[in-house]
């Protein structure tokens, strides 16, 4: 942990500066937590009026504050804030919690405040956590060094890290009407300067913390962020709940690559690269959560379910199909003990239906035969209220078995009042329930993305030989000089080609005569494509011809190229014509990279085509790559998939494909410049690939 950053997990003293003796006054709410908390350190409050606040003195000043004292909490007005934190820094105090508000959320005025609290920790070398923030709390040091009303949350095994206090407020009910506890909550605020980056590690270190759980409204430092957050999940389970997915936040962008990568795309790849595990909502969070840090994971993703009813049985098996988990083939001794056990109307295939007889006894038999197949890597026991014994018998039968499991086990206890006391006993011995089947298959699928993610080589990008970086500097020196931003085909062709990256043939013709002289070189029949920076997508003006068989045919269609260019886009920059060879159908896929602003490279792979932005069938990685996250880019989509051969099409050359990849990748990471690349389509053939259409632009 960083040296300057232990004062908030580990305080050995702590100053709240704005202490209240009127009980409504948030300060009087901080000073009570801090003191029922059971905080073992030197706890000190400071408030001008002086006077005494539960037992304790209050000093007038902050410099009256004796030793020892590392951590100040100041709940005060916001324009004092600066100058209460210059007081702290003579004192020898270099770190501040601010849980005042006041500051940037309010505007400009706030955003002043702010810019002079930062400058007066600077003088004096302090961290700040907010301001506008509810203040952290850790159960098991203990420590409660917030405003939120009491009680607070119960020792647990579950961190959580929020930008948004008033989330805090009710992740800390709900986490103890649900009966599992949190280690540690540390509110953000505005982060003006300790961000969710800084504290990601020290609360990864943390020994009572088994996962963390991430409220984000966006990520201050892009791949900094990925690098704390890939060590700690290399370690502990990380659930990212990033807000804020409307495509108003998207930017406008010309080429394909650029209208898809947008802000998720980009948070995607890098959740993806840091081992982050994304959830779409709340509930999924807390409940995946309570699932990594109470089951073991599991060995596959083959499911087993056991149920008293077959309705609940039928959406349990749906919402593991749905979440790509599959239903185990029951071994042939599975399903015989189960027959001996059961009712002659029982099902013994998967799902498992023991009827609405079916006993406590039955319930943990079953259960206990369905963890010996070696064939079932988990299980999901579904218990609507039975009707013959109490929910809460069925419980405790089963957590005698589930305590000895070596696989997972969720409950989906379906129903509330019937079923509440049943659920009081689970959630004591680290069972985690769900009312639904689909929530606890849900959480099943995330303890197999937790294993598949530890199972994955951590490589780091290796970069790729044969590159000219020196060639591709003098293509873009001369690009904006002469030019501009956006590259025509030619020289964009060029530019991949000095990365080592498979580009059809092409040449360049300025009268119809070259045309015919370079279609004559190449050979028949050929395709002609305009050239300007200024047109991305030439198939839209009618500036691609396809099959151009002849002499005549290549004249004539140069001039028709050209008119219907002039006509449609008469302020285009035309440099003349593209001459390819027509090449054999391949299976056409997309290659594109762009500059993310807060992510840096991103490398997408996916389906090609005229149709990209309609099938959406892409993926994102961060660049530069290594080869197995080239390799699980391409089985992300369907367009990757397909490489291995379908419906009459032969496979393609799935090596070439991620060899073109990672060339991009390198391309990208190694000059920032190029905002937008693009290869669409790259022809896929069993041996090979080759580039057909290329576009580039620069920052």
């Amino acid at each position: 942990m960083e040296p300057a950053l232990r004062p908030f997990f580990a305080p050995r003293g702590i100053a709240l500066i704005g202490a209240s003796r009127e009980p409504g006054k948030l300060g009087f709410g901080v000073a009570q937590n801090l003191v029922n908390s059971g905080y073992r350190g030197a706890l000190h409050f400071v408030n001008p009026r002086g006077g005494t606040l539960l037992g304790r003195p209050v000093y007038e000043d902050v410099a009256l504050v004796p030793d020892p004292v590392d951590l100040a909490v100041l709940i005060i007005p916001a324009p004092t804030v600066a100058e209460t934190l210059r007081a702290c820094g003579r004192r020898g105090i270099r770190a501040a919690i601010i849980l005042s508000g006041g500051f940037r959320e309010i505007g400009p005025p706030g955003e002043a405040l702010e810019a002079e609290c930062l400058r007066a920790a600077r003088e004096y070398g302090m961290r700040l956590l907010g301001p506008n923030c509810v203040g952290v709390i850790d159960t098991h040091l203990p420590l409660d060094a917030t405003f939120l009303s009491p009680p607070g949350p119960g020792k647990g095994d579950v961190a959580f890290i929020s930008h948004s206090g008033a989330i805090c407020a009710a992740v800390t009910d709900w986490a103890r009407g649900q009966g599992f506890g949190l280690s540690r909550l540390i509110s953000l605020g505005n982060q003006l300067d300790v961000t969710e980056t800084d504290v990601l590690g020290p609360v990864g270190a943390d020994p009572h913390t088994r996962v963390i759980t991430l409220y984000l409204e966006g990520i201050t430092t892009g791949r900094r962020f990925v690098q704390a957050a890939r060590a700690v999940a290399s370690a502990k389970p990380v659930i990212a709940l990033k807000v804020g997915r409307s495509a108003a936040g998207q930017r406008a962008v010309a080429s394909h690559t650029g209208a898809l990568a947008g802000q998720e795309a980009a948070y995607n790849a890098a959740f993806e690269r840091a081992g982050v595990i994304r959830a779409d909502t709340s509930e999924e969070m807390f409940n995946w959560a309570r699932a990594l840090a109470w089951c073991p994971l599991p060995a596959g993703r083959s499911m087993a379910v056991l149920t008293n009813a077959g309705g609940p049985g039928v959406i349990a098996a749906d919402a593991l199909e749905a979440h790509g988990l599959t239903l185990a083939a029951l071994n042939s001794a599975t399903q015989d003990g189960l027959r001996r056990l059961l009712p002659p109307f029982a099902s013994t295939a998967n799902p498992v239906d023991i009827l609405a007889s079916a006993t406590p006894e039955q319930y943990a038999a079953s259960l206990r035969l369905l963890l010996d197949d070696p064939d079932v890597h988990g299980v999901l026991v579904i218990l609507p209220p039975p009707p013959r014994v109490p929910a809460e018998a069925v419980a405790d039968a089963l957590i005698a078995v589930i305590r000895e499991a070596t696989k997972p086990v969720v409950v989906a206890l379906m129903g509330e009042l019937a079923v509440r006391e049943a659920a009081t006993r689970l959630r004591a011995a680290r069972i985690p329930d769900y009312r639904f089947p689909e929530q606890a298959a849900s959480a099943l699928a995330a303890l197999v993305r937790r294993r598949e993610m530890l199972a994955r080589p951590q490589e780091e990008p290796a970069r790729p030989e044969g590159l000219r970086p020196e060639l591709v500097r003098s293509l873009i020196d001369a690009q904006r000089a002469e030019f501009g931003p956006a590259f025509a085909q030619a020289p964009a062709a060029r530019l991949l080609a000095a990365y080592g990256i498979g580009v059809a043939p092409m040449e360049l013709a300025r009268t119809p005569e070259e045309a015919v002289r370079i279609a004559e070189h190449l050979g028949f029949p050929v395709a002609l494509k305009v050239a300007s920076p200024d047109i991305l997508h030439k198939s839209d003006i009618g500036g691609v011809a396809l099959d151009v068989a002849d002499r005549r045919a290549v004249a004539r269609t140069f001039d028709d190229i050209l008119g219907r260019t002039r006509q449609t886009r008469p302020q285009a920059r035309v440099h003349g014509v593209c001459v390819q060879p027509m090449l054999p159908r391949g299976q056409e896929v997309i290659v594109g990279a762009v500059q993310d602003p807060q992510f840096g490279p991103l490398v997408m792979f996916g389906s090609g085509g005229l149709e990209v932005e309609s099938l959406r069938d892409v993926a994102f990685a961060l660049a530069p790559l290594s080869r197995g996250e080239a390799e699980a880019l391409l089985d992300r989509t369907a367009a990757g998939r397909r490489l291995q051969g379908f419906r009459g099409w032969p496979a393609g050359d799935r090596a070439a494909v991620i060899e073109t990849i990672l060339r991009l990748g390198q391309l990208a990471a190694d000059f920032s410049e190029l905002q937008e690349v693009e290869i669409n389509p790259l022809l896929v053939y069993p041996h090979g690939v080759a580039a057909v259409d290329t576009r580039i632009v620069l920052r």
